[in-house]
C-alpha cells in the first residue's frame, strides 16, 4: 500500500512539473509592434515615444512599448494565455506638458480593465488581468480631457504568461491595400464646383469656373451682371458688384470634344461661404517649417495636379508666419509689431501682398492664421490689443480667410498681457461669465474684419468650447472648430466623427461646423509620412467630412499626392455633396451594431446617405428601413465613389444589399425616380 501511495504522489509531482514546464513568458517587446495604430510617432520597442530609456516618475523600465495616444495594439491569444501584467503611465520625457491618458484593457468586445485617467508624474500602475480564453486582446491608451497633446504612454514590464506557446501574433483587422474608385474625369467639359457664391456688395469678386477635360479650353457666359469680367482662356470671374441681389450666370466651358454648362447662382448681399470652404493648410505638413517659397509650391501644385477643376479654392497660411518669441532661427527673430503697432512678418515671408497677389493670379484665394491672444500656439505674436489693426493689415495685403486660434488668450482672458502662456492651446478661461469670456474676443476681431473692403472668411478655431456652433455665426463668423486637433489615427477621426451630431442642426449656408483637416496624403512635419489610415479608413474619413457639410481643407504636402489621394480629393459626385446649396449637415439616423447610417438632405430633393462601419467586421445586411432615410416610393440609388446608378428600389417592399469593409463605408445617393 505504501508503494502504491508513493508511485501515485510521484506521477502527480510529475503532472505538476510538466503542466509548470508548459507554462511560457511571452513579452509584449517581442511581439509584432508594427500593427499599433497611435496619434503620433511610430510604435516603440523598449523605449519611449522619443526613443530615451522608459522612465515613470523617476523609475525606469528597461522593457515595453513606447506609444502615444490614442493608441491601439491587437494581439490574438486564440485563448492560449492566462495573465498580461505590465506597469503603466506617462513617460518622464513629457516633463512640464502635463498630459493626461487612461489606460484601456478590451478583450473580446467586453472591458476588463481601465487604470482611470493618469497624468504626469503619477507613480507606474501596476495591472494584472486574467485573459483566460480571450481571444483577442486589445490595448489601449486613449486621450484624457485635454486632448493628445503629448501623451507619451508607456507600457513597461509588459508580459503575458501563456499555456505553453512561446509567441503571440499582433494584428490590424483593417486592410492596408489602396484601390482608386474615382473614375477619370472624361476629355469633354464638365463644370465641377459649387453652384452658389456669396459676395458683399463692393467686395473684390474672384471665382473660377472649376472644368475638367482636354486641354485648351474657352471659357463664356451668360446673364454676366454688370461689374464682373471674365477670362476667356482661365475661366477667372473678376470685378465688383456694387448692388444687392441674385444674379444667375449660365457658364459654359467649350474645348474641340464638346461643350458643358451650368448655373451659377451668386448672391450678392450680407453673406458669404454660402457652400463650405475647400483648400489646403500649411500646418499638417510644414508647421513651424512654412514660408513664402513653400506657400507659392503650394498654390503651384494645386493648379498642376488639377485640383482647381474640382473647386479646391484656398491656400492657407497657418502658424510661423510672424516673429517668434525665443526662436534659436534667425529667421523667425526680429520685433514683432512696428513703431505704429502693425504686425511684422517674419523674414521667410518678407511682404505679404506680393504674395497673396501670386495666389490671386492663379485664380486661387489665400488665407491667414492669427490668435486673439499675446502669442499664437507656437509661440509666434498673436493680435491681443491689436486686432483692428491686424484686421486692416490683412485686408491691405489681400487676404480672403483668417483662422483664429484660441490659444494664449486662455491665459489672458482675465486682461492680463504680462502672463506667459503655454505653448500649447489653454483651454482654461479666465473673468467671470463663461459663455461671455469665449466669445469676447471673437467678437470683437469679427467685427474689425466685417469693416474691412474685402471678404475675409472667419474660421473660429476655439476647439469646441461653449457650445460654438450656437453663437458662431452671430459673431460674424463662417466656421468653427468642433473638436480638439485631429490626427492620422483611426480613433481620433473615429472619436471625432461619434461626436458631431450635437452640432448637425446648427450648420446652414455661410456657417459650418469644422472637425478640422482632412488627415490623407503625405502629412506630419519633421517626419513626413503618408496617413496611417488605412484606405478604407480614408474614404470613410472624406465620405463623412463631405455628409457633414464641413470645410474641406487638405492637410498633405501639395507636391508629394499619389494617385490614391487625387482619387479622393478629386471625386465630384463626392464634393458635391460636401458643396450642396441647401447647406444641411447630415446627421446619424440609425445604428445597426458597429454601423451607423448619416443621412444629408439635398437642395434637388435627394439624399445622401452614408452607411459607415465603425467596427472591426465587415458589415452584410439586407437593408429595409428606408422610412429612417426619410424617402418613400420608387428610389434610383446611386454609388457616388464609382459615380455609377446600382439599381432601383422599391422601399415598400425592396431591400437593399448593403456589404461595408471594416472602418469602410458606402456613400450612396437615393433620387426619386421618375
Amino acid at each position: 500500500m505504501k508503494t502504491k501511495k508513493l508511485i501515485f504522489s510521484m506521477t502527480i509531482l510529475m503532472l505538476t512539473c510538466v503542466i509548470e514546464a508548459s507554462a511560457q513568458t511571452v513579452w509584449l517587446d517581442e511581439l509584432n509592434l508594427s500593427n499599433a495604430t497611435q496619434g503620433n510617432g511610430v510604435p516603440m520597442k523598449n523605449k519611449s515615444l522619443d526613443g530615451k530609456p522608459m522612465r515613470i516618475a523617476g523609475k525606469t523600465f528597461s522593457r515595453g512599448f513606447g506609444t502615444h495616444a490614442e493608441s491601439m495594439l491587437t494581439i490574438l491569444l486564440n485563448g492560449k494565455a492566462k495573465t498580461f501584467t505590465a506597469n503603466v503611465g506617462l513617460d518622464d520625457e513629457v516633463n512640464g506638458h502635463n498630459p493626461e491618458v487612461e489606460f484601456v484593457i478590451n478583450g473580446d468586445g467586453k472591458t476588463l480593465w481601465k487604470s482611470g485617467l493618469m497624468h504626469q508624474g503619477d507613480t507606474a500602475r501596476p495591472c494584472k488581468v486574467s485573459v483566460e480564453n480571450i481571444k483577442k486582446l486589445e490595448l489601449m491608451v486613449t486621450e484624457g480631457t485635454d486632448g493628445n497633446y503629448y501623451d507619451h504612454a508607456d507600457w513597461a514590464d509588459a508580459k503575458f504568461e501563456t499555456t505553453g506557446v512561446t509567441s503571440l501574433e499582433t494584428y490590424n483587422p483593417i486592410s492596408n491595400v489602396p484601390y482608386i474608385l474615382t473614375p477619370a474625369a472624361p476629355a469633354t467639359p464638365r463644370i465641377n464646383g459649387a453652384r452658389v457664391f456669396g459676395v458683399r456688395p463692393g467686395s473684390p469678386f474672384l471665382f473660377t469656373i472649376a472644368a475638367t477635360g482636354d486641354r485648351p479650353m474657352t471659357f463664356s457666359a451668360k446673364n454676366m451682371p454688370k461689374g464682373l469680367k471674365l477670362d476667356s482662356h482661365t475661366g477667372i470671374i473678376t470685378g465688383k458688384l456694387n448692388k444687392k441681389g441674385t444674379y444667375v450666370i449660365r457658364l459654359c466651358a467649350k474645348n474641340n470634344k464638346g461643350t458643358a454648362e451650368k448655373d451659377l447662382r451668386v448672391i450678392c448681399g450680407d453673406h458669404i461661404a454660402l457652400t463650405p470652404p475647400m483648400g489646403w493648410n500649411s500646418w499638417n505638413c510644414f508647421a513651424g517649417e512654412v514660408s513664402a517659397d513653400k506657400v507659392k509650391r503650394a498654390a503651384d501644385a494645386m493648379i498642376k495636379s488639377g485640383l482647381i477643376n474640382h473647386g479646391w479654392t484656398y491656400i492657407n497660411i497657418d502658424d510661423f508666419w510672424q516673429n517668434h518669441r525665443d526662436s534659436k532661427d534667425k529667421n523667425l527673430q526680429g520685433e514683432f509689431r512696428d513703431k505704429d503697432g502693425k504686425i511684422v512678418v517674419n523674414a521667410r515671408f518678407v511682404d505679404m501682398k506680393p504674395l497673396a497677389d501670386y495666389v490671386h493670379n492663379l485664380g486661387l484665394k489665400i488665407g491667414l492664421y492669427s490668435s486673439p491672444g499675446p502669442w499664437t500656439c507656437g509661440g509666434c505674436a498673436g493680435s491681443f490689443g491689436h486686432e483692428k489693426q491686424d484686421a486692416e493689415s490683412y485686408a491691405k495685403w489681400g487676404f480672403d480667410y483668417l483662422k483664429y486660434d484660441w490659444c494664449s488668450y486662455g491665459e489672458v482672458s482675465d486682461g492680463d498681457s504680462q502672463k506667459d502662456p503655454n505653448k500649447v492651446p489653454s483651454f482654461s478661461m479666465k473673468g467671470g461669465n463663461e459663455l461671455e469670456t469665449a466669445m469676447k474676443p471673437y467678437r470683437l476681431m469679427g467685427e474689425y474684419l466685417r469693416q474691412q473692403p474685402r471678404d475675409i472668411v472667419y474660421s473660429l478655431c476655439q476647439y469646441g468650447m461653449s457650445d460654438v456652433w450656437k453663437w458662431g455665426g452671430s459673431l460674424n463668423g463662417n466656421c468653427w472648430r468642433t473638436t480638439h486637433d485631429i490626427t492620422d489615427t483611426w480613433k481620433s477621426v473615429e472619436n471625432i466623427a461619434l461626436a458631431q451630431d450635437k452640432a448637425a442642426p446648427y450648420a446652414k449656408p455661410g456657417n459650418w461646423n469644422d472637425p478640422d483637416m482632412l488627415v490623407i496624403g503625405t502629412v506630419g512635419w519633421g517626419n513626413p509620412h503618408q496617413s496611417k489610415l488605412k484606405p478604407d479608413e480614408q474614404y470613410l474619413h472624406v465620405s463623412l467630412w463631405s455628409l457633414f457639410a464641413s470645410p474641406l481643407l487638405i492637410g498633405c504636402d501639395m507636391e508629394k499626392l499619389d494617385a490614391f489621394t487625387l482619387n479622393l480629393l478629386t471625386n465630384d459626385e463626392v464634393i458635391a455633396i460636401n458643396q450642396d446649396p441647401l447647406g444641411k449637415e447630415a446627421a446619424c439616423v440609425q445604428t445597426i451594431g458597429k454601423m451607423r447610417v448619416y443621412v444629408k438632405q439635398l437642395e434637388d430633393g435627394s439624399c445622401a446617405v452614408g452607411f459607415c462601419n465603425f467596427g472591426i467586421d465587415e458589415a452584410n445586411l439586407s437593408y429595409k428601413d428606408f422610412s429612417k432615410l426619410g424617402i418613400s416610393g420608387v428610389q434610383n440609388v446611386r454609388d457616388l465613389w464609382r459615380q455609377k446608378n446600382i439599381t432601383k428600389v422599391n422601399t415598400a417592399t425592396g431591400a437593399l444589399s448593403i456589404k461595408v469593409p471594416a472602418h469602410g463605408v458606402l456613400l450612396y445617393k437615393f433620387t426619386k425616380a421618375k
